[in-house]
C-alpha cells in the first residue's frame, strides 16, 4: 500500500461507548466524508478484528486500521491469521498496527510478563511472519506500521515494518521520526484535537482526557525525549504540554496543527476528534468541521 492510499487525513477514535450500529453510521459517515482511514484502538473492550471485519462488510474504500493491536493479546500465529484473513474480507483495505502496549496494563490487567519492548517487538514480528496460514493468501500484501515513540522503536520500524504510528505526540516527534524512519516509510501521527475555543474550559477537557497517558510511563518517556520536564507532569498537566499535545480552538486552528505534522514529514493524520463534554467517543461536529470533503 502507498501512503497515499491511506489519504492524508483519518480519525482516531475509541468506540466502546457506541453501539456496533453506531459505529457502522461513523464508518459510512467517514467514507462519505472522504476520510482515508479509520484507526480503532485494542485496549479493554471489543476485539478490534471482529469489529472491522463488520465494518469491512458495510463499507468499500475506507481504510481500516488496527492502533494498535497489541501483541500481548494473541500469538504471532494468531495474529497473522487475524490480519490476513481480514485483508480477504476487507479486499485489501486493512493497515496492521501493532504495539507492546504498556507495562502497567500488560501485567496486571493481562497477567503477561512485559518484555524489552524492542527486542520482543522483533521476535514477535519475525514470528509472524514465519507463521503457517492454509487458506488462500489475500491478493494484497498486509501494511504494517508500529506504535513507535523513541529511537530504537522508530528504528526498529524501519527495518522490519513499512512505517510507524506513533500516538500521544507533537510535530516536533514527527520530524524526529521522519528523520530516523527515512524518507520513504510511513508516518502516522495520531493527534488529539477539541473542538473548543475558550482556553480554560479546552484546557480542563484536554487535561481529563490526558490523565490516563500521563500514568504511563512509556508515554512520560517519550515527552522527556521531547524536551518536556518532569514539571510539566504536574498538576495534571501544565499549560505547555497541554497545548502541545491537544490542539483545540477553531477549526483554523486545529488545521494549523495537522499542517505542522504534514510539514514535518506526515504521510497521514489520523486526528482523535475529542467530546467537548467530556464524554468518550468523537465529536461529529469536528469531524464535519474538519471533513477533507467538506
Amino acid at each position: 500500500m502507498k501512503p497515499s492510499e491511506l489519504g492524508r487525513l483519518g480519525v482516531w477514535t475509541w468506540l466502546e461507548a457506541y453501539s456496533h450500529n453506531d459505529c457502522v453510521a461513523l464508518a459510512q459517515q467517514l467514507e462519505q466524508q472522504g476520510y482515508g482511514t479509520l484507526w480503532v484502538p485494542e485496549a479493554f473492550g471489543r476485539d478490534p478484528f471482529v469489529l472491522l471485519t463488520l465494518l469491512a462488510r458495510e463499507t468499500s474504500g475506507l481504510k481500516l486500521a488496527t492502533g494498535i493491536a497489541n501483541i500481548y493479546a494473541r500469538d504471532a500465529m494468531a495474529m497473522n491469521a487475524a490480519r490476513l484473513s481480514l485483508q480477504e474480507i476487507s479486499g485489501g483495505r486493512l493497515v496492521l498496527g501493532l504495539g507492546v502496549s504498556h507495562a502497567e496494563i500488560v501485567t496486571p490487567m493481562r497477567q503477561h510478563d512485559y518484555g524489552k519492548p524492542v527486542a520482543t517487538m522483533r521476535h514477535y514480528v519475525a514470528a509472524m511472519n514465519a507463521a503457517n496460514y492454509a487458506a488462500p493468501q489475500p491478493d494484497k500484501p498486509v501494511p504494517l506500521v508500529l506504535a513507535a515513540l523513541r529511537e530504537k522503536m522508530l528504528g526498529l520500524a524501519a527495518e522490519v515494518a513499512d512505517g510507524a504510528h506513533p500516538y500521544f505526540v507533537t510535530p516536533e516527534h514527527t520530524a524526529r521520526a521522519r528523520a530516523i524512519l527515512g524518507p520513504d516509510k510511513l508516518l502516522a501521527p495520531e493527534q488529539k484535537v477539541l473542538l473548543v475555543r475558550d482556553a480554560s474550559e479546552a484546557r480542563r477537557l484536554a487535561r481529563q482526557h490526558m490523565a490516563l497517558y500521563l500514568g504511563l510511563q512509556n508515554y512520560r518517556n517519550n515527552l522527556l525525549w521531547l524536551g518536556f520536564e518532569a514539571s510539566d507532569f504536574e498538576h495534571d498537566g501544565s499549560d505547555r504540554l497541554v497545548d502541545a499535545m491537544v490542539a483545540w480552538g477553531d477549526e483554523t486552528a486545529i488545521g494549523k496543527r495537522i499542517e505542522a505534522h504534514w510539514a514535518n514529514g506526515a504521510d497521514h493524520v489520523c486526528i482523535q476528534p475529542l467530546r467537548p463534554d467530556g464524554k468518550p467517543g468523537f465529536d461529529p461536529e469536528a469531524l464535519r468541521a474538519l471533513a477533507p470533503g467538506r
